[in-house]
């Protein structure tokens, strides 16, 4: 008796290579998630295997978890980034994790990941993502939930989807005690340098939020022309300053929200004559290395970046013992380290934009030079 012939459950790759027009090869490199793809090439292959219903041998489980956790950075030129590395780094190796850095070459000119990164780190595995300052769009978060990677968002600079976990400092709460700190010291007249005023949520809203939450609070006045954006450069902080202290009434402290931005403050205020904290205040944020290697040191608050780190990795693996919602949003507390650029401001120096009341260069405290 002759045996039917077994037709097979659907179409053959040679089947789908020819209907998308590319060879057996390209086809099969799609179906085993290879990363040397072009995107329009995986789109069309994938859209024709789906068009025809080629069925894909199931994938054997891992023998074990991925061990690579990838993390993505803004920039590697800033001291910023490296404290975050440190605590990535610290965390990863507890949980016995390395860690893969991506910079420059996977960002796109809008701040995030570009495609062809994504596809890349879909076909390697990973145990997730720790996205830094990252400007995600929500096409970017969409492929991120279609192919099932977990992320994390440290101090994100939009707005994360509802059930996205993120990790940032308490930056109203930061920003509000820098500047209590100034109104106890007897200032009025402060000013703020925030960093995007285009951006309504993030560290930069959020701190000149606590600005405007420490004036209210006080009963001071806020004044429109002391709210000054300089996008957390240090050469932007320079231009703002000088048009600050161009007013008839200019300020007698600054609150920058940053501590490039305090730096750009000082280096202004020098060009000007103007010395740190005799004649103006001066409170950064962020407690980076070089808020302790201007003269005199700087007055920031601190933002727990290793810990924030720390934090998000955690979470990404689950294992950080929490009981909140996978999306829920940690907030670590920030403090003020006080030192050398705070000061009561002198009533005889009621206008800090004049040239009055010469001071010899061997005052305790005179030097701006970062």
């Amino acid at each position: 008796m002759t045996r039917p012939v077994q037709r097979p459950a659907g179409p053959t790759l040679a089947v789908v290579a020819r209907a998308a027009s590319v060879s057996i090869a390209t086809a099969s490199k799609v179906v085993n998630g290879r990363a040397d793809v072009a995107p329009d090439t995986r789109r069309r292959v994938t859209e024709t295997l789906d068009a025809l219903g080629y069925v894909r041998r199931p994938r054997l489980a891992p023998q074990r978890p991925p061990s690579v956790v990838d993390v993505v950075l803004r920039s590697l030129d800033d001291t910023w980034s490296g404290a975050v590395l440190r605590g990535v780094e610290e965390a990863a190796h507890e949980a016995g994790l390395e860690v893969m850095i991506s910079a420059g070459l996977a960002r796109n000119r809008g701040g995030g990941p570009a495609r062809g990164w994504l596809d890349r780190l879909a076909s390697r595995g990973t145990s997730g993502v720790l996205f830094n300052r990252a400007g995600l769009t929500p096409a970017h978060h969409a492929w991120l939930a279609q192919h099932r990677i977990p992320y994390v968002m440290i101090d994100p600079v939009a707005d994360p989807p509802p059930g996205v976990p993120a990790v940032r400092a308490a930056d109203e709460r930061g920003a509000r005690g820098a500047v209590e700190h100034l109104l106890a010291l007897g200032h009025v007249r402060i000013a703020v340098l925030g960093g995007d005023r285009r951006r309504r949520y993030g560290g930069g809203a959020a701190r000149v939020a606590g600005y405007r939450a420490a004036l209210a609070a006080a009963g001071v006045r806020e004044r429109p022309e002391y709210v000054r954006y300089a996008e957390f450069s240090t050469d932007l902080a320079r231009e703002r300053t000088r048009e600050l202290f161009a007013l008839a009434e200019p300020p007698t402290a600054v609150f920058a929200c940053s501590d490039p931005t305090a730096l750009g403050v000082y280096q202004a205020l020098d060009g000007l004559g103007l010395r740190v904290p005799r004649d103006v205040s001066v409170v950064g944020f962020d407690d980076l290395p070089e808020a302790r290697w201007v003269t005199p040191a700087l007055t920031t608050v601190r933002q727990p970046l290793r810990e924030m780190a720390g934090t998000a990795l955690r979470r990404l693996l689950r294992t950080d013992g929490e009981r909140v919602p996978p999306g829920a949003e940690a907030e670590l507390p920030t403090r003020l380290v006080e030192r050398g650029s705070t000061a009561p401001p002198r009533d005889a120096f009621a206008c800090p934009g004049s040239r009055t009341a010469a001071v010899s260069p061997n005052e305790p405290g005179s030097g701006t030079g970062p």
